[in-house]
């Protein structure tokens, strides 16, 4: 490993096979996207953030916010370019221009990322166009806090 971003994507390489369960965040025995995000900053950073309420799986589309872009902002900090995104970065994505952020992801590499996929486990898929032009936000850990 050569450095943080490294790092965070073996944290999250070691979650792949998890199955998916809806807000679940235990390697091994189920998390969702936000699940395996969560236990990637756990594994890092020692302790969550903050507590993660209850959702429903139509969260987003109920709640009229953009809670995950705005959780994204409030611990990692602004949003960087897509040209800047690197391996270990947290991608967030929408299905649509006029959504909210619904999912989520660890870049990978220039051409992959891990995620939880819905009705399946922790893979590691390709970026290509179709989630590619999905992104709606690239954030990288803080890296004050990675030994």
């Amino acid at each position: 490993m050569t450095g943080p971003g490294d790092r965070i994507v073996a944290l999250a390489e070691n979650w792949i096979g998890t199955p998916y369960r809806h807000q679940g965040a235990v390697k091994g025995v189920g998390c969702d996207c936000i699940g395996l995000i969560r236990g990637v900053w756990r594994e890092l950073y020692g302790q969550e953030p903050e507590v993660v309420q209850p959702y429903a799986p139509d969260w987003a589309e109920r709640s009229g916010e953009d809670r995950l872009m705005q959780a994204g902002r409030r611990l990692f900090g602004p949003a960087l370019p897509l040209a800047e995104a690197r391996p270990g970065d947290l991608l967030l994505f929408r299905w649509r221009p006029d959504c909210a952020a619904k999912h989520a992801g660890i870049l990978a590499g220039s051409t992959h990322f891990i995620h939880a996929y819905e009705k399946a486990a922790v893979i590691r898929s390709a970026l290509v166009a179709s989630w590619r032009r999905r992104i709606a936000a690239v954030h990288r850990f803080p890296e004050t806090r990675i030994d």
